[in-house]
């Protein structure tokens, strides 16, 4: 593996952790949003990642030599969660409650999202920290080259 794809690969993981934090957020805020544009409840979005292979031709040099080599990670969708329920409570007086009373609001669970943030906060980290691994051995190689 080259250096510089060790920078691609912490660089595309940051960005996946970056882009699954603000999925996270955007759950966070529609905790309590009963009703979106269309009237709908608001439903908690997923990340789905993937690897991030090499070209074809790569891939296929690659596999001949039995070396298997990804290029890093990628978002490969956002999805709807819908193996949660939502929540259903009796609140008469909310304008969005049904005939019988009860109004229900996103499956978001607080505590579930703070998790998953701690989790792509920490990943991002040691990403980040990978990525100055490889800048540190890159300048220290540049260093050594020039004889100081």
């Amino acid at each position: 593996m080259s250096l510089f794809q060790s920078f691609a690969i912490n660089s595309s993981g940051m960005t996946a952790e970056r882009f699954r934090t603000d999925i996270i957020a955007e759950n966070v805020a529609n905790v309590t949003t009963t009703r979106d544009e269309d009237g709908d409840v608001y439903t908690r979005q997923v990340v789905t990642f993937e690897e991030k292979r090499l070209g074809a031709i790569s891939h296929v040099l690659n596999s001949t030599r039995g070396d298997f080599k990804g290029d890093g990670v990628k978002v490969t969708s956002v999805q709807e969660d819908t193996a949660t329920d939502y929540v259903v409570e009796y609140d008469p007086s909310h304008p969005d409650a049904d005939e019988n009373g009860y109004v229900t609001y996103p499956n978001v669970n607080i505590v579930t999202e703070m998790t998953n943030l701690i989790d792509a906060s920490r990943a991002y980290e040691a990403n980040a920290t990978a990525f100055e691994a490889s800048k540190s051995i890159a300048t220290t190689g540049l260093s050594v080259g020039q004889g100081g």
